[in-house]
């Protein structure tokens, strides 16, 4: 990422950047094996603690509530403390988390270790873009938010391969415990080597802290049209593919399509390996130009909708394997939409209010996952495990999502336009 051509008082970008955001990015991709891994593991934990399908849903949607319920206090948090402090406890949090999870004798307990895990897994993104925004120039914005969520997904390709073979090879506590180490690897390294910003760019004091600041923060954020309109964006980009991945992808594919477990993992992995390329593709674009986004956002909607959509209408009782090959790959796409949804969000919030409007976009897609969820298991319960019906909650979130995106496009679109002279206008009166 060259430094060149930056704007005045943007960092200064190059190899130090590089290195330092790398360790929070690090963070990131073991927490995200962390949150996957239950993904490769759910027709075991099903076994394991002997639950239906609405209860092993239950997993992953505590764990997806806590982790929404957490993004505005955490975006407070790193706009208040900085984010070496909010990584380093997210990552005590989610290590105890997957720790716990190891060796859990109960449903119950596992789910109180899934819930902290999901704790600590609130904590890392938002801190990974705001180094990002302290580390690099403002028009590396788009490309850097992408590469961090391309590693998100290569730890969800480590969950994939690794974690699933481990599974399968040492059992269930040394699997899930051998992994944990992982999490005290990036610890020390964070502790060593991260810093919260390049020197000479320190941030404004921060203002005096009370209830009151903290409402006005969350209210001004959330007044922007660009952050509704990012979260919005967020909500109905990312869900089907973090349903899929998370917990519902291999029970469909095995259970409803007849596949042996190698091939859905195949599968599964098809939808990371995807979603990297794409997570390239859409950085560069937007970082080159910028009113791609929303066709970009929409565009994958649409594919996504028709290609569940035949997948789930297929007059036979499995789809063809060209199908499923072509639903992960569109399905691998869903990553990259969801994370332009912050590049509405983070042009539309001033640096003392990115970390909270980061919270508020990054809460879209979880609750939608979260909901998507819990629909598909309580529907598999109540329908004798049919996939058809179940997964067709999926289009009822993205029309949602879509009337939202269509109601505030516009008034993201003029408040964008009014910034854009406001910021001409200052820079003619700025004196020589």
């Amino acid at each position: 990422m060259n430094s060149s051509a930056t704007l005045p008082g943007d960092p200064p970008g190059g190899r130090r950047a590089l290195a330092v955001w790398g360790i929070g990015v690090s963070v990131y991709f073991v927490a995200v094996i962390f949150r996957t891994s239950l993904g490769v593991a759910g027709i075991d934990a099903a076994d394991r603690f002997h639950v239906g399908a609405s209860a092993l849903s239950t997993f992953s949607i505590l764990q997806l509530l806590v982790y929404a319920g957490m993004q505005i206090p955490v975006g407070l948090l790193v706009d208040r403390l900085g984010t070496k402090k909010v990584l380093t406890i997210g990552v005590l949090l989610f290590t105890a988390g997957q720790l716990g999870f190891a060796f859990s004798p109960s449903y119950g307990t596992a789910l109180a270790s899934r819930a902290l895990l999901g704790c600590g897994d609130a904590m890392t993104f938002i801190s990974v873009l705001r180094l990002g925004t302290r580390w690099f120039p403002a028009r590396r914005g788009p490309l850097v938010a992408q590469l961090a969520g391309l590693a998100g997904m290569a730890g969800n390709l480590v969950s994939t391969l690794v974690i699933a073979r481990l599974l399968h090879g040492v059992g269930w506590t040394a699997a899930f415990a051998g992994s944990a180490a992982a999490g005290v690897v990036v610890l020390v390294l964070l502790l060593l080597f991260l810093k919260d910003h390049p020197e000479g760019h320190e941030p404004e004091p921060f203002p005096h802290q009370g209830a009151a600041y903290v409402r006005r923060q969350i209210v001004a954020s959330w007044r922007e049209p660009g952050t509704r309109l990012g979260m919005w964006v967020h909500f109905t980009t990312q869900f089907p593919a973090m349903v899929f991945l998370l917990l519902w992808g291999l029970p469909f594919l095995v259970e409803a399509q007849g596949l042996s477990r190698a091939t859905a993992g195949e599968l599964l992995t098809l939808v990371v390996l995807s979603n990297m390329v794409v997570g390239l593709v859409y950085g560069q674009i937007v970082a080159r130009h910028h009113a791609a986004r929303l066709p970009l956002a929409l565009g994958t909607v649409s594919a996504t909708a028709a290609v569940w959509a035949a997948t789930l209408a297929y007059p036979s009782a499995h789809a063809p394997m060209w199908l499923l090959v072509v639903l992960c790959t569109v399905l691998g796409a869903c990553g990259p939409a969801s994370m332009l949804g912050f590049d509405f969000a983070r042009p539309a919030n001033p640096p003392e209010r990115q970390g909270t409007a980061s919270g508020i976009t990054n809460m879209g897609g979880f609750v939608a996952s979260m909901t998507t969820l819990l629909a598909i298991g309580v529907l598999l319960d109540a329908t004798g495990d049919n996939y058809r019906i179940a997964f067709a909650a999926v289009f009822v979130l993205q029309a949602v999502g879509l009337s939202q995106i269509f109601r505030l496009r516009k008034q993201a679109d003029r408040r964008e336009r009014e910034r854009l002279v406001a910021s001409r206008v200052e820079t003619v009166h700025v004196p020589a």
